[in-house]
């Protein structure tokens, strides 16, 4: 499968009704997809709802839809008119999410995250294909239900994944993965769990990216992106997987502690580094190349507002989409 070149939308400051121009330039920059994201901000859908309409250019992925805030049949509902108002070009990411989207602040218990994930997977798969779904999963059931839009081009579906079981998962049941919160180092580590997958699977990987030369700013804003992430136990235990033990237990501690500035403190610039991509337009361009040079197909940036962008407003905005697209101006 040919690498693509994503960006997370929407993005902060620009209201999702003149992100036409944003897709616009997206596309012309050479970027071949949109990926949304799903936490407190917009939905995961409608940004992608209107890419669809504004720029038929762009592929279109949700990174992630959670497997629990949305009934199983109104995530298949949601998906099908998506995949309809952007045929073969929408792919739906689905995952646990965490228990505080989903349990503080969506009220579903989050129980069992890896059977749910599974569950969802396979009942979407089903309904997608527009079968009629009639029965038993670990933790749901659903009696006799069918799209009655079903999707001419079922989208593809890709699994969130950390650790080595739902890699597995991914790698056996799922059109392709989703990672996050890694180094272009560690996505080999990650990808020897899916060796099982057949071709044509697909590694998404949203990257964290302050777009700046100002160092100190970009590791500030990093710091907090890290204590923010990697303090959640999934994120945690990944990091642990992946041989970071001995580097965050001082963070870790210090957090648990409820010392928000020494948690701060204890991460040292090179992780920093590791993690979150900064730098002129030039370098961040590189770095994402290292990602797809590692396995990644589809490299999603995931862009964080710095001091130049809140000046420049929109015009700076579109001016940087250019810098880093794979046609830069």
């Amino acid at each position: 499968m040919s690498m693509r070149w994503g960006m997370t939308v929407p993005f902060g400051g620009v209201p999702l009704s003149e992100h036409a121009v944003v897709y616009s330039a997206l596309a012309d920059a050479g970027f071949t997809d949109a990926w949304s994201a799903e936490v407190a901000g917009a939905d995961g859908f409608t940004p992608l709802t209107l890419a669809a309409a504004w720029e038929p250019r762009l592929r279109l992925g949700t990174a992630i839809a959670p497997a629990f805030t949305r009934g199983p049949a109104l995530l298949a509902m949601t998906a099908a008119a998506l995949a309809e108002a952007a045929p073969g070009r929408f792919q739906l990411g689905i995952g646990a999410s965490s228990p505080v989207v989903v349990g503080d602040w969506n009220a579903v218990e989050f129980d069992r995250p890896f059977a749910r994930s599974r569950d969802v997977l396979r009942f979407v798969r089903s309904a997608l294909a527009g079968e009629l779904v009639d029965g038993d999963f670990d933790t749901f059931s659903v009696r006799r239900f069918r799209l009655e839009r079903p999707p001419a081009t079922p989208p593809q579906i890709l699994l969130a994944a950390l650790r080595p079981g739902m890699l597995r998962l991914a790698a056996a049941e799922a059109d392709g993965v989703i990672l996050n919160w890694l180094s272009a180092s560690d996505v080999a580590t990650a990808l020897a769990e899916t060796k099982e997958a057949t071709a044509g699977f697909a590694v998404a990987t949203r990257i964290f990216m302050v777009p700046t030369e100002d160092a100190g700013f970009a590791r500030t804003v990093g710091r907090r992106l890290i204590t923010a992430y990697l303090t959640v136990p999934a994120y945690a235990a990944f990091h642990r997987w992946l041989g970071r033990e001995e580097l965050l237990t001082p963070m870790w501690q210090a957090w648990q502690s409820g010392d928000r500035k020494a948690a701060l403190a204890a991460i040292p610039d090179s992780l920093v580094d590791e993690l979150i991509v900064h730098g002129s337009p030039a370098e961040c361009r590189a770095r994402v190349q290292a990602y797809a040079d590692a396995g990644v197909t589809v490299p999603i940036m995931a862009l964080t507002p710095t001091p130049e962008l809140e000046r420049g407003g929109l015009p700076a905005l579109l001016d940087l989409i250019a810098a880093l697209g794979r046609k830069p101006s």
